[in-house]
């Protein structure tokens, strides 16, 4: 086995294990984590001019929106919040496949703010109050 296969199999069963011992909120952190790096690949793709690499990874984050992010929505529960969420994935679906089919980098960072803005939010729900100064 070469170094770039033994490293490649050993961050995998580092990411296997990260998602197997995480709860749902991290699950949906390691989602928005992996569309962003994703598009990251994508937009380092199209600047080499590789586009085998740039198609896998878009391919990917398209994946990841649709049958990780849009696929994990409460429909029963979510209510007007749920479904405003569905239609910009599916917006944010069809503006990484017009990236692909144009080579548009506008479009990958369109759609990398996008899933930053809804990223942040939901990293910012674990996020511990700040602490408060106590004057004496």
């Amino acid at each position: 086995m070469n170094a770039k296969r033994g490293a490649s199999a050993y961050a995998r069963v580092g990411v296997e294990s990260a998602v197997m011992s995480a709860d749902p909120h991290r699950l949906i952190v390691m989602l928005f984590d992996g569309a962003q790096a994703a598009i990251n690949s994508a937009r380092l793709a199209i600047e080499d001019g590789n586009r085998a690499a740039k198609g896998a990874a878009i391919s990917k984050a398209i994946d990841i929106v649709n049958n990780g992010l849009a696929a994990s929505l409460d429909h029963s529960r979510g209510g007007e919040i749920v479904a405003n969420l569905d239609r910009l994935y599916s917006y944010i679906a069809r503006t990484l496949l017009q990236a692909n089919l144009r080579d548009d980098i506008s479009k990958l960072n369109e759609a990398a703010s996008l899933l930053d803005n809804i990223g942040s939010g939901w990293k910012e729900l674990r996020q511990p109050p700040a602490a408060t100064a106590v004057e004496g």
